[in-house]
């Protein structure tokens, strides 16, 4: 109710119905205390005339007769019964009779303007001043005639201020009714204003609601006018823009989540270059924070000009563009894939543009990595593919080759066929263990087990060398889920290489222990030992250290990428710690089983 007072609209209206109830209320007012005066005039001068007329009946009589004392009384009587003063004139003025005065000292009334006009018209009407009473008064005069000839006059006549009185009740009784009515009259148009403001207060109390954001206030739509059909067009209002509010932030959501977990950094600019989207990525790239940068020039976030350039491009342009960005900093060196397009309004007209970060620095080491693969593989390939080539060519060629030299080219083309059928097989196995859809077999065994298979079978190989193995093993169980044949794998590759690079008479070593939640398989040779320089690169493919060797050896360059590899799918890793000429050692670090999944 409060708020309702306090309308501005309220008293406007109410205003206006008070001015035309006023405006109403007077002119009624005028209008009736003007004809109720006419009516009340008139009425005391019809008065008057009866009264003249009834005094008229009487005179011939009297006048037939000289009048007397009892004449003046007569008439005495009768003005003081009908409260009017009467008077009796003869034809030429004089007085002969007179209700509030005595004829004798009364003047000569053949000169008053009601007596001319009786005379004259048969009817006198006068209003002035008496001076024998010395008030106002109302005169009315009419002849006494018989048989045509006018023997006298009679005269009513009142003081005006009896009629002033009569009137001024009749004008009290008019204002008064018509205040009575003008108030009921403001009282019932206030409610009447009320009635109409009311609806239209809530209305803007829903209409603010909306504005905020609030889109559950409703209306009562009791009334069938057209307020209510109002009230009903903005309830139906409310539940569309409700609907499409949460149309629109269930989509800004799904593309907020959406540009938010994108990898690639998006940044969207209006058509003055300020920035008014950009999500973590293009953050992380632009070292920008996205949340204190919005509405802010691009050129004050980034000094990266070629950022600038392209989405000032594309907003003069309207066309989208794509170009790479290599961004070098301290700690790294990324290369950045920029896809620019204009973005458009309803009408089709450019509001801004959005740019596409898409760091592809992974690819490009990746395709580094293929590039060096392929021409690696193509290298490895080519070596024994060439000799068995050659000397096939050889043998065919040469019919009368003595059978000795025949049977060595034979063993030499055996030799790189088997190195030629080690390659392939440890590239097979590479792309297994690198491939992402590539899956190994987790089963629960005793760690020991595979490490004395794995030792078992290279054992006659380092008694040909003349090279002790040894192993050293716990007494307990060691427990690890994972690939059996993944793990001996390792096993098999570490002693390969250490049997490589051992000399005659050299030893190896192969231990298993526990260290806190891991397994370490761990094998130490006396071989050549790596140097510092190398040790960081002999995990990579086709690294070798002295590839001479290796390749007399018979080495692949992939074994130890391969022990990386399982190590790794296992949840584990691999180190290694050498020093040249002394030996080197290796270590396999791999989760034992009942913390693999913790």
């Amino acid at each position: 109710m409060k708020h309702l007072l306090q309308s501005r609209f309220l008293w406007k209206l109410y205003a206006g119905y008070t001015f035309i109830i006023l405006l109403s209320t007077l002119i009624v007012s005028v209008l009736t205390t003007q004809k109720i005066e006419r009516d009340a005039l008139a009425e005391i001068r019809h008065s008057l005339e009866t009264r003249a007329r009834f005094l008229l009946e009487l005179m011939p009589g009297y006048l037939q007769q000289v009048p007397g004392d009892a004449f003046q009384k007569r008439i005495q009587t009768l003005g003081q019964k009908t409260n009017t003063r009467l008077t009796v004139i003869r034809s030429d003025g004089i007085v002969i009779a007179d209700s509030s005065n005595q004829p004798s000292q009364m003047d000569n009334h053949a000169d008053r303007p009601e007596i001319l006009s009786a005379h004259s018209h048969g009817l006198g009407l006068a209003t002035r001043f008496s001076n024998t009473l010395g008030v106002n008064m109302e005169y009315l005069a009419l002849p006494i005639q018989k048989d045509s000839q006018v023997l006298g006059y009679v005269r009513t006549s009142l003081p005006l201020s009896v009629i002033d009185k009569q009137l001024s009740h009749l004008r009290e009784a008019v204002v008064l009714g018509t205040s009575f009515a003008a108030i009921a009259a403001l009282f019932l148009g206030f409610l009447l204003a009320k009635h109409m403001v009311t609806p239209l207060a809530s209305m803007m109390t829903v209409a603010e609601a909306m504005a905020h954001g609030d889109y559950d206030k409703r209306l009562p739509a009791t009334r069938h006018d057209e307020i209510g059909k109002l009230a009903q067009a903005l309830n139906r209002m409310a539940d569309s823009c409700r609907d499409r509010m949460e149309t629109i932030t269930t989509d800004r959501h799904k593309l907020s989540a959406i540009l938010s977990g994108m990898v690639e950094g998006v940044v969207a600019v209006d058509q003055d270059e300020n920035v008014i989207h950009m999500n973590e990525a293009a953050g992380r790239l632009l070292d920008a924070a996205p949340q204190e940068i919005l509405n802010k020039p691009i050129w004050e976030i980034t000094r990266i000009r070629d950022i600038c350039e392209i989405l000032s491009s594309t907003l003069h342009k309207g066309v989208s563009e794509q170009k790479n960005l290599r961004l070098v900093t301290v700690s790294q060196d990324q290369l950045v894939e920029m896809h620019t397009s204009p973005l458009h309004d309803g009408q089709g007209y450019i509001v801004g543009a959005v740019v596409v970060l898409h760091d592809i620095s992974e690819l490009e080491r990746l395709e580094t990595i293929r590039r060096d693969f392929v021409a690696n593989a193509s290298h490895e390939l080519k070596t024994p593919i060439t000799a068995i080539r050659g000397l096939v060519e050889t043998i065919i060629n040469d019919t009368n080759l003595p059978t000795p030299m025949r049977e060595r080219f034979l063993g030499k083309i055996l030799n790189q066929s088997k190195r030629l059928s080690s390659l392939v097989t440890d590239l097979l196995a590479l792309s297994r263990f690198e491939s992402k859809g590539g899956k190994i077999d987790r089963v629960s065994f005793d760690l020991r087990d595979i490490v004395v298979i794995a030792v078992k079978d290279l054992t006659p190989t380092a008694e040909n060398q003349g090279i002790t193995i040894t192993i050293e093993e716990p007494d307990a169980p060691i427990e690890i889920i994972g690939d059996e044949d993944a793990i001996n794998q390792v096993v098999s590759n570490l002693l390969d290489n250490a049997l490589k690079y051992t000399h005659r008479d050299g030893q190896v070593w192969v231990r298993i222990q526990r260290q806190n939640n891991n397994a370490i398989i761990e094998v130490q040779d006396t071989g050549i030992g790596i140097e510092t320089t190398d040790q960081e690169r002999i995990f990579e493919r086709f690294y070798r250290v002295d590839k001479a060797r290796s390749r007399e050896l018979g080495g692949t360059g992939l074994g130890l990428s391969i022990v990386k590899h399982i190590a790794l799918e296992h949840q584990g890793n691999v180190t290694v710690s050498s020093i040249r000429g002394t030996g080197s050692t290796f270590r396999v670090f791999l989760p034992l089983a009942p913390n693999l999944f913790q």
